[in-house]
């Protein structure tokens, strides 16, 4: 049966489709074919020529072997191979072959595509806003040929997102969806942020200075916290740059979203304080080292301060170390001190009586 196997393997070739590969698909994709027909045989063959052009199905039929007393079961033996290509198999054939060659080239392009985009997980990349009418509840992000999705779930409430805008986005997944390659990208992750800032920040890039802690409710607020690998560095300064123009460079990307930069320490009552910052923490008690809970004491005008807005300050500071952080007046615990050293002096005092 003809079939324009030389011009199949061009276009194949063309694609990057080796021709073992595509010979291995079109012989199943026949077979399959074949098998639907009527009275098909039961141990067939396709035989592919490429330089005729043609495809012949073989097949050979079982034969019955008589028992033997050694043998009384005995499986039964195949005859000689015939040619058993179907005469008006040539439109079917046609058909099965253009099939396969589709989805060889769909799965050429969807390969093609995640090994573009493997060594981009993790990372920041920068797309072009494409909305589709057909899937209003995700945004399309154009970065070259390729569309990459990002979800409901990864927006930033409040952000806006305009058809044709230039977006800056973080690489969530790279994978296979059901419908082909799957792109996913967040403008929400915390680590959209520090690769914000290393774009911005030399030091982050050189070693000199690390971000150890980020904290985020995307479009609102983000605490990142600091440290120093190399002395006369001012991590926090770093971070900040000349006249705040690094920081605001990052803010640009993020809208109204406010940064809190802050000392990281291993000393867990000193990074628990500096996360409280804007708010000045006069003192922290570490009340369980092993839950990983602690109180920090403010000055009564910076308790609302320390808490935040619907307690985010707090929220984002026990986010960011990690620790359980109950909040205290300093007023009502030097009162309480006081009255407890009053009524201790009393009690030595009548016990000297």
């Amino acid at each position: 049966m003809e079939l324009d196997l030389a011009g199949i393997h061009q276009l194949a070739a063309g694609q990057g489709i080796d021709s073992e590969t595509l010979d291995n698909a079109l012989s199943e994709a026949l077979l399959l074919a074949y098998s639907k027909t009527s009275h098909p045989a039961k141990h067939v063959r396709v035989e592919l020529d490429d330089r005729a052009g043609t495809f012949t199905i073989w097949a050979r039929d079982e034969k019955p072997v008589e028992p033997t007393e050694e043998n009384p079961h005995p499986r039964p033996e195949l005859g000689e191979e015939y040619d058993d290509t179907p005469h008006d198999f040539g439109r079917l054939a046609a058909s099965t072959a253009r099939q396969v060659i589709r989805q060889l080239f769909r799965d050429a392009e969807d390969e093609r595509v995640l090994g573009a985009f493997a060594g981009q997980k993790g990372k920041l990349i920068t797309g072009i806003i494409q909305q589709d009418m057909k899937d209003p509840a995700n945004v399309h992000v154009a970065v070259g040929d390729v569309e990459a999705i990002l979800p409901k779930r990864e927006q930033v409430p409040g952000e806006h997102y305009r058809h044709g805008e230039r977006l800056r986005v973080y690489v969530v997944t790279v994978g296979r969806g059901l419908k082909g390659p799957e792109i996913v990208v967040s403008r929400s992750h915390p680590e959209l942020v520090r690769q914000l800032f290393e774009r911005e920040v030399p030091e982050l890039v050189s070693g000199a200075v690390s971000i150890m802690a980020i904290a985020r409710e995307a479009g609102a607020r983000t605490k990142i916290a600091v440290r120093a690998n190399t002395e006369g560095v001012n991590p926090k300064g770093a971070l900040i740059g000349p006249g705040g123009a690094r920081v605001r460079a990052v803010m640009e990307n993020l809208g109204p979203e406010k940064i809190d930069i802050v000392d990281w320490s291993k000393d867990p009552a000193k990074f628990v304080g500096s996360a409280l910052s804007p708010a000045v923490v006069t003192g922290v008690d570490i009340v369980s080292e092993k839950n990983k809970t602690a109180v920090a004491y403010i000055h009564d005008d910076q308790l609302s301060l320390a808490i935040g807005k619907e307690g985010q300050n707090a929220r984002l500071a026990a986010k960011l170390t990690g620790w359980k952080i109950g909040i205290e007046s300093s007023e009502a615990r030097a009162a309480a001190q006081g009255a407890q050293g009053f009524e201790e002096a009393n009690a030595s005092a009548g016990n000297e009586q």
